[in-house]
């Protein structure tokens, strides 16, 4: 039985850009660099209002994407060994979240736990919010720290600082090369 929230019917989104985001903040947090330092906050900003509504839905949607791709991939080497991704992942991105005060703010993270689940369970993390209403700009942050959270994740059980982003790369130029 198909599920409305079947990945085949979700859009794809501007992973690109989206990844670009995320490697971008990991680059960052390895150079040490814990804030955002305000020329690249506001080539962000400048970024981000250029897109418009259709391109900021496309970002968020790749956005989802990207946390789609990288449970699929934990949830794959978690089966592997006999594990739930559910289990394994979830509560320690959870926890971590909590700890991100300033970026987090604690009604955020039942839906970035939702948006988790639902990717660890197989279904698309972008429809599945859609199911729950728009997107709100408190949102904004907490989705992109969740993508962040689980690329680095992946980085360092791969002990590869560059692994997340190389896998998502590859698949886009296979995606492209079809």
């Amino acid at each position: 039985m198909s599920s409305s929230c079947d990945p085949q019917h979700a859009p794809a989104g501007d992973v690109g850009a989206a990844l670009m985001a995320i490697d971008s903040r990991l680059k960052g947090v390895h150079d040490g660099r814990t804030e955002t330092d305000p020329e690249q906050r506001q080539l962000i900003n400048q970024f981000t209002a250029s897109l418009g509504p259709k391109g900021a839905d496309d970002l968020l949607d790749g956005a989802c994407t990207l946390i789609f791709m990288f449970m699929k991939w934990l949830r794959e080497a978690h089966e592997a060994q006999d594990k739930d991704v559910i289990e394994y992942v979830v509560p320690s991105l959870v926890a971590t979240m909590r700890m991100m005060r300033k970026s987090v703010r604690p009604e955020a993270i039942p839906t970035m736990a939702g948006l988790l689940v639902a990717a660890g369970t197989g279904l698309s993390p972008s429809l599945w919010r859609k199911q729950y209403g728009h997107w709100t700009a408190e949102e904004m942050t907490p989705l992109e720290a969740t993508a962040l959270l689980l690329a680095e994740h992946i980085n360092r059980l791969t002990n590869d600082p560059d692994f997340a982003t190389r896998m998502v790369t590859e698949a886009l130029s296979r995606a492209t090369g079809d």
